[in-house]
């Protein structure tokens, strides 16, 4: 069985986890958390980059950095994890759900601006497959109305918008390092600051609502409670086994690609065919390869394909549940404007299996099955 996703690993990660344990020196921020960190700030240019235990505990802090409370209201995409509505909805926010765009299941910026209202405090928005919303319109809007931006770019680390590295654009931003994205660490995630004036109080937060940080810094003698907080600090020995994959970060984000690549070539002649419709990339983004997929022409074909597949021994995977149709999206939320495209692409969306040990003869297999699929 080909599986859909196996967790990214270079075959040294004990080696740095040995050394987290040896420095005796497991819980948060030491040496590997650093090193994770100041990596991340390299490669993106960001004022600050705290890592945390979760991609979700990013975004809860970035919601509680904005400010958020109970009555306010954050527009979103409805097709996006739970996570990035739970972020502000715990803080007694609404969510106001508008439509995707077909082409790269990302919020459809024109129509932004029609859902705010004077209870609009920020906007969510979500990088889909690696592959940038229109910032540049988002941003825009948000300066008009005085909203915050916080870019969920779970699915996003090293890509970028027009040169500039995704998680860095809006006030703040969230990568994943969960076992399924592109660099792991079983599970985490990072928060991107960019404006400093934002750092202390963020620190405070993640330590538990202390000045813990300053304290290791030599800033201070004693670490005092300062603010309200929790524990949003991952183990080392986790961060070790990421820093492991940061090492070798060009690499495997050049072999995603590279498969990404292979894939399209192989199916592009199903896409000329009008069999199926494959990922759009609009000028001036890059992506990293995270995933790849197709859609199919409707629900009914896709649920026959996924078994198709299955019996090739290939797993393939549809994705988000629109949120606006759920128990939780109904109660906390409401969507404005026409659902014109979020639940019928979303029904159409199929994953094909991606993960940095992805050989060129397993795509190979993989879109052969598809192409027999369509041909029969």
């Amino acid at each position: 069985m080909i599986r859909f996703n196996v967790p990214p690993y270079t075959g040294n990660e004990l080696v740095n986890v040995k050394k987290a344990i040896e420095n005796m020196h497991i819980c948060g921020d030491g040496e590997f958390t650093r090193k994770c960190s100041e990596y991340i700030e390299g490669i993106t240019g960001t004022s600050k980059c705290l890592l945390t235990t979760s991609c979700t505990h990013a975004l809860e802090m970035a919601a509680l950095l904005c400010d958020l409370k109970e009555g306010d209201e954050v527009i979103l995409p409805s097709y996006t994890f739970v996570s990035t509505a739970d972020a502000f909805v715990l803080r007694g926010a609404k969510a106001v759900f508008v439509d995707i765009r077909p082409d790269t299941m990302n919020i459809d910026e024109r129509l932004i601006e029609d859902a705010v209202t004077e209870r609009t405090k920020a906007i969510f928005v979500v990088h889909y497959a690696g592959v940038a919303c229109e910032m540049a319109a988002i941003m825009e809007i948000a300066e008009r109305h005085h909203l915050k931006v916080v870019e969920d770019a779970a699915q996003a680390i090293m890509c970028t918008y027009k040169g500039r590295p995704l998680g860095t654009i809006g006030d703040f931003g969230c990568f994943s390092f969960h076992e399924t994205k592109n660099f792991s660490m079983g599970e985490g995630g990072a928060l991107l600051i960019k404006d400093p004036s934002y750092i202390e109080e963020a620190e405070i937060l993640r330590e538990k609502g202390t000045d813990r940080s300053k304290y290791y810094r030599g800033q201070v003698d004693k670490y005092r409670w300062m603010n309200f907080g929790s524990s949003y600090l991952p183990s080392d020995m986790n961060a070790a086994y990421l820093y492991t994959q940061f090492e070798m970060a060009d690499e495997i984000n050049q072999t995603r690609v590279a498969r990404w690549n292979q894939y399209y070539e192989l199916l592009s002649p199903l896409q000329q065919a009008g069999k199926i419709e494959l990922p759009t990339v609009p000028e001036g983004c890059v992506h990293n390869g995270h995933m790849f997929y197709l859609k199919t022409r409707d629900l009914e074909e896709r649920t026959r394909l996924i078994d198709f597949m299955k019996k090739k021994d290939i797993l393939t995977v549809f994705h988000y549940v629109p949120l606006h149709s759920a128990p939780a999206g109904l109660k906390f939320g409401r969507f404005h404007g026409e659902d014109r495209y979020t639940t019928r692409e979303s029904e159409r969306l199929l994953r094909l299996p991606m993960f940095y040990q992805l050989t060129e003869e397993q795509v190979e297999y993989i879109a052969g099955a598809v192409r027999e699929f369509y041909e029969a």
